[in-house]
């Protein structure tokens, strides 16, 4: 994979021009997207900004989010060579910061379920996971330092895990989804992919222009609660090595750990995400499910066909659990700085027709909080497995640095003193 961090040392320091940077990702993307297909279009020649903290920073944005240089046909044969005028104001930030835009990544269609062509770079036998599909892969196939994705349920930190790379679901709406294709608006959230949670931090804090966002050269030691959802289902044996190995890993450098139950508010909105999910999918993509349903995606087809009778009423009363919830969640931080978590049930499923299941992921998108995927393991059929950071809503630099503290505690960098 390519780190961002080293990219900008190098550029900084003049060892690396700002455009070979851009064409090392552009000689990769011609080198190896043929195997894996991360990409539905890109730049075939692209020269870098002459200045801001990304320059020579290549970024790939997944295809639900509007560009004004390349198509956005969000997964779908609906908007097949739909050009829009300008970009999404995460693209603009991007370009603003110094980033070029080198293509558009895989989604599903509307990043809902239907599986992409897009093959999981450590085993192609294997789906990269979705439904930023594109991006996920293409950050671990080493074609480019950063890349975009959304999460409406688990849509980033999932095929994180799944690539082995870390990523970043923000805290809602610290980047705004203006120009992005809506499926809910209530959870939809754009996210980032990078090798490790150093470049997610630096592409963030970048973007966003809050230096906060850094990680700080001494990262302290954090109190840790562990949650093992049990609502949502027991894990696979590889989901449940890697959330015990990074349990001892941490431990082991001298972190307060301990087992923590989450409030029967936050189970209750783990039940309840699904209808909010749903019923705004309804209204989101009401001009396609009338006047193109031939033509939609037929999972998606399916799911929408199966939740148009849900109510408003009981709209209302899911998204009442999901703001008891919130409250209730906010009290459990009193006693810990970050949960730490399942980011999938395990490696990767085989074969493209599906691209995992996201139980351990949707009710933290419903409560709007920051989620950090770290990589955890890498089983025996070498497929990698995530665990996830999460803190309280706003605290995105806080999961960030524990990110950075679990990583480097998984890969023995730090020990108790």
């Amino acid at each position: 994979m390519i780190s961002l961090a080293k990219l900008q040392r190098r550029i900084d320091a003049g060892d690396l021009s700002a455009d070979d940077s851009i064409a090392q990702s552009l000689e990769a993307i011609t080198a190896q997207d043929k195997t894996i297909g991360a990409f539905v279009c890109r730049a075939e020649n692209l020269r870098a900004a002459s200045d801001g903290p990304l320059r020579g920073i290549a970024v790939g944005i997944k295809d639900i989010i509007d560009t004004a240089d390349f198509p956005t046909e969000m997964g779908s044969p609906i908007y097949r060579g739909y050009r829009p005028r300008g970009d999404a104001a995460v693209v603009m930030m991007l370009k603003q910061a110094g980033a070029s835009i080198i293509g558009k990544t895989t989604t599903t269609a509307f990043a809902s379920v239907d599986p992409t062509p897009t093959f999981n770079p450590h085993n192609k036998g294997h789906t990269p996971g979705g439904s930023s599909s594109g991006s996920a892969a293409a950050v671990a196939a080493g074609m480019v330092p950063l890349a975009l994705g959304t999460q409406t349920g688990g849509s980033v930190i999932r095929p994180a895990s799944f690539c082995g790379v870390a990523a970043i679901k923000p805290s809602y709406h610290l980047l705004p989804t203006v120009g992005v294709k809506c499926f809910s608006w209530t959870l939809d959230t754009v996210g980032l992919f990078a090798a490790g949670v150093d470049d997610v931090a630096r592409g963030l804090s970048a973007m966003t222009g809050r230096p906060e966002l850094l990680l700080p050269p001494t990262i302290s030691t954090p109190r840790i609660g562990v949650v093992t959802q049990d609502f949502a289902g027991a894990p696979e044996a590889s989901g449940e090595a890697a959330l015990r190995i990074a349990r001892r890993a941490v431990e082991k450098a001298g972190a307060t750990v301990r087992a923590l139950a989450l409030p029967k508010n936050v189970a209750e909105a783990w039940r309840a995400q699904p209808v909010v999910q749903e019923f705004e999918a309804h209204r989101a993509l009401a001009w396609e499910y009338r006047e193109h349903y031939d033509a939609m995606a037929p999972l998606l087809r399916a799911k929408l066909d199966g939740s148009r009778d849900t109510t408003s009423f009981a709209y209302d009363e899911a998204i009442a659990v999901a703001t008891r919830a919130r409250q209730a969640l906010e009290k459990v931080f009193d006693g810990v700085e970050v949960l730490l978590t399942l980011s999938a049930p395990g490696v990767a499923p085989k074969g493209l027709g599906s691209t995992g299941d996201a139980r351990y992921n949707r009710v933290w998108t419903l409560m709007g909080v920051p989620c950090v995927n770290v990589p955890a393991l890498v089983a025996e059929i070498n497929l990698p497995v995530g665990v996830q950071v999460i803190a309280r809503y706003g605290a995105d630099a806080q999961a960030l640095a524990a990110a950075r503290f679990v990583e480097q505690a998984l890969a023995g960098r730090i020990s108790a003193a």
